[in-house]
């Protein structure tokens, strides 16, 4: 079973004026101890459930960058990007960057977008869920032709591009892994069997998960798609650190699912630390489930 580790805390020891340092420090630990995935947020507010606003948050892709100058082996992504942040060509062409920067590490995850407050904060129009999905959808379309061979146009209901011209082109071929992330039934999860390399779920119990899996095949039927072409992870378990015991039993339950990857994130005021201990204490034993 692969390991990621998912930063989504910026509000660190040693203010902003260490920010860079720590979590270039993270990123190393996580490369060099073998870890498969360094995922951050995509957004502009810290999120109300981890403390909110007057919490730090920083610009997702701009960091991404930046730790693939610290990094070497590891994939690089967001966790996930929401649609509304950018046009679907210029979010094509940032994470092209980061994918040519880092010699082919980069995946691109994203999702509908949810969190009003930033929107309505920094002035970016929040259009209702409905157009999000549809947005969504022709986003995954335009990165697709972009990632490809077809430079021509692209006519979509809500974008509509002239030259879907990318140069250079991706180092992954073709394309950087596609995740879609989110859990609902009818929609997100439609789209990851109907596009999607990688799905993401909310690990709320092994009952729970198996459901979504079920639902997920079920859509993959429709869409005549072999589920086992989709990557399936989950975020949100316990502290692996904390309770190294706990964790692995409950990832050989969720494994048995067919759950490829956990996404975990540091624990405490030191994330050098916790990475630290997460490769030399869970994930050695985590490989062999």
């Amino acid at each position: 079973m692969q390991i990621a580790v998912h930063l989504s805390n910026m509000t660190l020891p040693g203010g902003p004026a260490a920010l860079g340092r720590t979590l270039a420090a993270t990123a190393k630990a996580a490369d060099e101890g073998g870890v498969d995935t360094l995922t951050v947020m995509d957004h502009w507010f810290q999120m109300e459930q981890l403390g909110g606003p007057d919490l730090a948050m920083l610009e997702g892709y701009s960091t991404l960058t930046f730790l693939a100058a610290h990094t070497s082996r590891v994939q690089l992504g967001t966790l996930v990007t929401g649609i509304t942040y950018r046009h679907p060509g210029l979010l094509a062409k940032v994470v092209t960057t980061l994918d040519v920067l880092s010699e082919g590490r980069a995946m691109l995850g994203v999702g509908a977008a949810w969190y009003e407050r930033e929107h309505q904060g920094l002035g970016v129009p929040y259009p209702s869920t409905a157009e999000r999905f549809e947005r969504l959808e022709e986003t995954i379309q335009i990165a697709r032709q972009m990632f490809g061979d077809d430079e021509g146009p692209y006519e979509g209901t809500h974008y509509r591009l002239a030259e879907t011209l990318n140069n250079p082109q991706t180092i992954s071929r073709p394309g950087p892994p596609l995740m879609i992330g989110g859990s609902g039934e009818k929609k997100t999860l439609k789209l990851v069997a109907r596009y999607a390399d990688m799905c993401n779920l909310f690990a709320t119990g092994v009952d729970e998960v198996a459901h979504k899996i079920d639902v997920l095949k079920g859509h993959c039927e429709t869409e005549q798609r072999d589920p086992a072409t989709i990557k399936t992870t989950i975020i949100g378990a316990v502290d692996p650190v904390a309770d190294v015991d706990g964790f692995l039993t409950e990832m050989e339950r969720y494994a048995a699912l067919g759950v490829e990857q956990v996404f975990v994130g540091p624990a405490g005021p030191d994330p050098v630390e916790w990475t630290e201990k997460l490769t030399a204490t869970v994930l050695p034993r985590l490989r062999e489930i």
